[in-house]
């Protein structure tokens, strides 16, 4: 998301707001709060797909009027939306159509495949020879949880699971 003054192809880098890691299924996104507050009578909110602001139908028209309130305009994709424009209207609704479809299947996906992996039951990152690899190497001293880490390209966590299984296993 990002707010230019004017039509201007070019956006600062002051001026792009992000919301990384959320999933945007709800509107309370730091980054489109912080684009919305920024955004003064004259300027264009430039985004680049309706889906990258709103999830349904109903958020959009209501970020649209607002923004059309404000003597705001909004620019979706390279293209002006102007509310008073029938065609303009028509072509907004139907993208908000479009991108709140894309969001209910996409959520569809997700639901669909976490029950097929649950129904598999967890696979293990690394295959037991890897594990036991990896507590060997853990053991010699030469290698730090880091090193593991990279040549096993897992993270930190998996890393001290094995470890932890390992002197579990050890013990019992």
């Amino acid at each position: 998301m990002a707010s230019a003054h004017g039509a201007s192809p070019g956006v600062a880098d002051d001026r792009i707001y992000l919301d990384k890691g959320l999933t945007g299924t709800n509107r309370s996104r730091p980054g489109l709060d912080q684009a919305l507050a920024a955004v003064r009578a004259g300027d264009t909110l430039v985004v680049p797909k309706l889906d990258r602001l709103a999830r349904s139908v109903p958020d959009a028209r209501d970020i649209g009027d607002t923004l059309f309130a404000r003597g705001i305009r909004l620019s979706l994709g390279g293209n002006i939306y102007d509310p008073a424009d029938p065609m303009s209207k028509m072509f907004f609704n139907m993208l908000a159509v479009f991108a709140e479809f894309e969001a209910d299947l996409l959520k569809m996906r997700t639901r669909e495949g976490m029950a097929i992996a649950r129904s598999k039951g967890k696979q293990p990152k690394l295959s037991a020879r890897q594990q036991a690899e990896l507590v060997r190497m853990h053991s010699s001293g030469e290698y730090s949880i880091a090193d593991l880490m990279e040549v096993f390209t897992v993270g930190r966590a998996t890393v001290y699971r094995v470890l932890d299984r390992a002197k579990a296993q050890q013990s019992a």
